[in-house]
Protein backbone atom coordinates (compact mmCIF):
# COMPACT_ATOMS: atom_id res chain seq x y z
CA UNK A 1 0.00 0.00 0.00
CA UNK A 2 1.78 3.08 -1.12
CA UNK A 3 1.04 5.91 1.12
CA UNK A 4 0.75 9.30 -1.51
CA UNK A 5 2.85 12.36 0.17
CA UNK A 6 0.68 15.54 1.09
CA UNK A 7 0.99 18.14 -1.68
CA UNK A 8 3.50 20.89 -1.73
CA UNK A 9 1.75 24.18 -0.54
CA UNK A 10 3.51 27.26 -2.64
CA UNK A 11 4.85 29.37 -0.78
CA UNK A 12 2.87 32.79 0.63
CA UNK A 13 5.41 35.61 0.37
CA UNK A 14 5.61 38.48 2.51
CA UNK A 15 6.33 42.13 1.81
CA UNK A 16 9.27 43.73 4.36
CA UNK A 17 6.72 46.50 5.96
CA UNK A 18 4.36 43.38 6.72
CA UNK A 19 7.04 41.97 9.48
CA UNK A 20 6.73 41.87 13.01
CA UNK A 21 8.35 41.15 16.06
CA UNK A 22 8.64 37.86 17.27
CA UNK A 23 7.33 36.20 14.00
CA UNK A 24 8.93 33.60 12.01
CA UNK A 25 8.20 31.30 8.81
CA UNK A 26 8.05 34.31 6.20
CA UNK A 27 8.98 34.35 2.60
CA UNK A 28 10.59 37.48 1.44
CA UNK A 29 12.20 38.07 -2.31
CA UNK A 30 14.60 41.20 -1.39
CA UNK A 31 17.44 42.66 -3.06
CA UNK A 32 20.79 43.11 -1.15
CA UNK A 33 21.95 46.62 -0.87
CA UNK A 34 24.92 46.85 1.56
CA UNK A 35 26.87 44.06 3.57
CA UNK A 36 29.19 44.52 6.38
CA UNK A 37 31.05 41.59 8.20
CA UNK A 38 31.20 41.99 11.81
CA UNK A 39 32.23 38.80 12.85
CA UNK A 40 35.10 36.70 11.40
CA UNK A 41 36.48 34.24 13.80
CA UNK A 42 38.42 31.18 11.97
CA UNK A 43 39.41 27.59 13.21
CA UNK A 44 43.13 28.14 13.03
CA UNK A 45 43.53 27.12 17.28
CA UNK A 46 42.57 24.10 17.60
CA UNK A 47 42.20 21.10 15.21
CA UNK A 48 39.22 19.51 17.05
CA UNK A 49 36.17 20.64 19.58
CA UNK A 50 32.94 23.33 18.95
CA UNK A 51 35.84 26.11 18.06
CA UNK A 52 37.25 24.05 15.12
CA UNK A 53 34.91 25.43 12.26
CA UNK A 54 34.93 29.05 10.90
CA UNK A 55 32.32 30.97 12.33
CA UNK A 56 31.29 34.36 10.32
CA UNK A 57 28.60 36.93 10.62
CA UNK A 58 27.47 39.79 8.64
CA UNK A 59 25.05 42.49 8.87
CA UNK A 60 23.60 42.93 5.35
CA UNK A 61 20.63 45.90 4.65
CA UNK A 62 18.34 44.70 2.04
CA UNK A 63 15.06 45.47 0.92
CA UNK A 64 11.84 45.52 -1.35
CA UNK A 65 9.39 47.94 -2.81
CA UNK A 66 8.04 48.86 0.69
CA UNK A 67 10.71 48.98 3.35
CA UNK A 68 14.04 48.03 3.94
CA UNK A 69 15.48 45.95 7.15
CA UNK A 70 18.95 44.54 8.58
CA UNK A 71 19.36 40.70 7.31
CA UNK A 72 21.86 38.82 9.89
CA UNK A 73 23.82 36.57 7.61
CA UNK A 74 25.63 33.70 9.52
CA UNK A 75 28.51 31.34 7.74
CA UNK A 76 27.57 30.14 4.04
CA UNK A 77 25.11 32.94 4.01
CA UNK A 78 27.50 35.58 3.83
CA UNK A 79 28.58 34.44 0.27
CA UNK A 80 25.18 34.57 -1.27
CA UNK A 81 24.52 38.31 0.15
CA UNK A 82 26.12 40.23 -2.64
CA UNK A 83 25.49 43.80 -3.15
CA UNK A 84 22.98 44.22 -5.98
CA UNK A 85 21.62 40.86 -6.00
CA UNK A 86 17.99 39.39 -5.52
CA UNK A 87 17.85 36.80 -3.07
CA UNK A 88 14.81 34.53 -1.87
CA UNK A 89 14.54 34.37 2.29
CA UNK A 90 12.90 30.93 3.19
CA UNK A 91 11.51 30.51 6.34
CA UNK A 92 12.89 33.29 7.81
CA UNK A 93 12.38 34.86 11.42
CA UNK A 94 12.45 38.26 13.43
CA UNK A 95 15.07 38.46 16.11
CA UNK A 96 14.96 40.85 18.23
CA UNK A 97 18.64 42.26 18.66
CA UNK A 98 18.85 45.92 21.32
CA UNK A 99 15.06 46.44 20.99
CA UNK A 100 15.27 46.87 17.16
CA UNK A 101 14.28 44.30 14.79
CA UNK A 102 16.62 42.22 12.30
CA UNK A 103 15.32 39.71 9.85
CA UNK A 104 17.61 35.99 10.06
CA UNK A 105 17.30 32.61 8.71
CA UNK A 106 18.48 29.33 10.90
CA UNK A 107 18.86 25.67 9.95
CA UNK A 108 15.61 25.49 9.09
CA UNK A 109 14.92 28.10 6.62
CA UNK A 110 16.95 28.41 3.41
CA UNK A 111 18.99 31.59 1.45
CA UNK A 112 18.86 31.79 -2.45
CA UNK A 113 19.86 33.73 -4.97
CA UNK A 114 16.57 34.57 -7.31
CA UNK A 115 17.16 32.93 -10.82
CA UNK A 116 14.93 35.09 -12.69
CA UNK A 117 16.74 38.54 -13.34
CA UNK A 118 13.45 40.51 -11.62
CA UNK A 119 15.02 43.84 -10.47
CA UNK A 120 13.20 45.56 -6.97
CA UNK A 121 13.24 49.17 -6.58
CA UNK A 122 13.83 49.40 -3.06
CA UNK A 123 12.51 51.76 -0.66
CA UNK A 124 14.77 52.94 1.79
CA UNK A 125 13.64 55.85 3.69
CA UNK A 126 11.14 53.00 5.54
CA UNK A 127 13.94 51.12 7.46
CA UNK A 128 12.00 48.79 10.05
CA UNK A 129 15.64 47.92 12.18
CA UNK A 130 15.55 51.78 13.08
CA UNK A 131 12.20 51.42 14.82
CA UNK A 132 12.51 50.75 18.80
CA UNK A 133 10.79 48.28 20.28
CA UNK A 134 10.05 47.86 24.12
CA UNK A 135 8.09 44.97 25.44
CA UNK A 136 5.56 45.80 27.75
CA UNK A 137 4.47 43.12 29.92
CA UNK A 138 0.23 43.69 31.55
CA UNK A 139 -0.53 42.64 34.69
CA UNK A 140 -3.74 40.58 34.97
Amino acid sequence: MAEESPALRKPVFTKVNELRPGTNGHSLNVKVISTKTVMQRGGGGRPSGPQARQMRIAECLVGDETGIIIFTARNDQVDLMKEGKIVTLRNAKIDMYKGSMRLAVDRWGRVEVAEESTDITVKEDNNLSLIEYELVSVEA
